[in-house]
């Protein structure tokens, strides 16, 4: 059985995406998943590890969890030495338990694709530093938008330009499943979450699983997984 442990903010529980990576793993491996969060709306690591301190440390110590996903606040980017210094206090609780670390690499919002440069050199830097695994999402995120660019109706984004979409999310929830298995879904995995309602208010979303569940366009799950793969390979 793996264990994953999120820590991060609505990124991480934006459409349930836990939930989705935690079937896509079960589905890549054919092994029991289970997932857990401590995620908090508009939150920093730098708030987590010093307003939730003993949460964060009790979790990652005696939770028993093969994997830690780490998602930093990222619009706006906070300072990279903050990020540098909690990202690293997280670690140093992964390592005492055998935890694998893993840094989740967020996307630029839509209106300031200028960004993604430098996302991807800050966390390129900490896993390389931390000697951790990292889940290449916003590398992925900008790739498949230029392939999207022809697509009438399909987005990455949530109507907000800076959240995930139903669609946005099955590309994090894959990226995360390569990262921590190695392998992609079956090719007929195509299932998401949608958990926004039509009226676009943050804290109204629907209450039933079986209504959020989504289906991928073929297409679009092709071009995801392509990228992904060539992102890896």
């Amino acid at each position: 059985m793996k264990k994953i442990l999120f820590i991060g903010n609505s990124h991480t529980y934006m459409n349930d995406m836990p939930e989705l990576v935690r079937r896509m793993v079960e589905n890549a491996i054919g092994e029991e998943c289970q997932v857990f969060m401590l995620a908090y709306s508009g939150r920093s690591l730098k708030w987590h590890m010093d307003e939730e301190y003993f949460s964060e440390r009790f979790n990652i110590l005696h939770g028993r969890y093969d994997y830690c996903i780490i998602q930093e606040y990222a619009h706006p980017m906070t300072d990279f030495e903050d990020t540098i210094e909690y990202t690293h206090e997280i670690i140093e609780l992964c390592k005492k338990v055998n935890t694998t670390p893993i840094i989740f690499e967020t996307w630029a919002e839509k209106d300031k694709p200028e960004n993604q440069s430098e996302m991807n050199r800050r966390y390129r830097k900490i896993a390389e530093d931390e000697g951790a695994k990292l889940a290449p999402i916003g590398e992925i995120w900008s790739n498949v938008l230029k392939k999207l660019e022809n697509e009438s109706g399909v987005d990455l984004y949530y109507i907000d330009g800076a959240h995930a979409s139903g669609i946005g999310d099955y590309l994090v929830a894959m990226t995360l499943t390569k990262t921590i298995t190695g392998k992609l879904p079956d090719a007929s995995f195509r299932e998401s979450f949608d958990f926004t309602l039509s009226d676009y208010a943050w804290n109204h979303v629907k209450l039933s699983v079986e209504d959020e569940g989504i289906t991928i366009p073929e297409n679009i799950a092709s071009i995801i997984r392509d990228n992904i793969e060539k992102a890896f390979s």
